[in-house]
Order: structure tokens, then C-alpha cells, then sequence
């Protein structure tokens, strides 16, 4: 019984490792024949829905390492999409800002992006995708990385 349960356990890992990079894969396409990789639009999607956000903590908002978020900024500036911004009232933190140009590119993709998304999960009812929430969320706090 005790093998079985553990073969079912490494099933339902692989299960959803192959479904969670073939929703990505899906939705990534999107994002980048626009031009972006999926964490340069996921920075610029966190500063256009959520304002102005210090540096240091957008790696953490968007699940990526603080080191690889200096490159993503400076790539962003490069293309004129983010600006840095000084804090006025303490000189160590330095806000990331979307740009017109960001905002506009965004609000291009954005919609794509969520009828994308939507195309992908409306193959569950809405019924299976509120279980699947449930589910996935149980998983994640288990492990306390939700």
C-alpha cells in the first residue's frame, strides 16, 4: 500500500510539472512575440497593476531571484519601458517606474495575455477549476512556500 501511494505521489508530480510547462509554454508565446521575455513582463505587469515598486522587493513579488532582477531592470530601461526612481526620503532604495511607453506596450499585451490564460483553463468547469484552486493551494501552504 505504502508503494502505492508513493507511486502515486511521483505521478501526480509529473503530472503537474508537463501540465504547468504546457500552460507556460501556451502562454508565454504570447508575451514574447511581443517582444518580452516572461519576466520582463512580469515586472512591467507588477508596476502597471500595482504603481511604483523598490527594487529589492519585485524579485520577491514576481518569484524571481533579487540578482536576476537588475539585469531584467536594466534590460527594461534599455527598451525605455521602466525607469528608476530615486526615493526621496531614503537614499538606499530606488523604485522601479513603468514608462508611458510601458504602459501603453502592457496595455496592448495584457488582454491577449488574459484571454489566453482563459482559453487554457476554461477547458476545466468552473466548478473543477474552484477545486483545482482549493487543491493546488492545500499543496503549496504544505510545503509553506504558497
Amino acid at each position: 500500500m505504502k508503494d502505492e501511494q508513493v507511486n502515486q505521489s511521483l505521478k501526480l508530480f509529473i503530472v503537474l510539472s508537463r501540465a504547468y510547462r504546457a500552460v507556460n509554454e501556451r502562454v508565454n508565446k504570447v508575451i514574447q512575440k511581443n517582444g518580452l521575455n516572461p519576466t520582463e513582463f512580469a515586472v512591467l505587469e507588477l508596476l502597471y497593476h500595482k504603481g511604483d515598486q523598490p527594487l529589492q522587493q519585485i524579485g520577491g513579488k514576481i518569484l524571481l531571484a533579487s540578482g536576476s532582477i537588475t539585469y531584467v531592470v536594466d534590460k527594461l530601461e534599455q527598451k525605455g519601458l521602466l525607469a528608476r526612481i530615486a526615493c526621496p526620503t531614503d537614499r538606499r532604495v530606488t523604485y522601479g517606474q513603468i514608462t508611458a511607453e510601458g504602459k501603453s506596450l502592457i496595455e496592448e499585451i495584457f488582454p491577449e495575455h488574459k484571454n489566453e490564460i482563459h482559453e487554457i483553463m476554461k477547458s476545466l468547469s468552473p466548478d473543477e477549476q474552484q477545486t483545482a484552486i482549493g487543491l493546488l493551494k492545500k499543496l503549496g501552504l504544505s510545503v509553506g512556500k504558497y
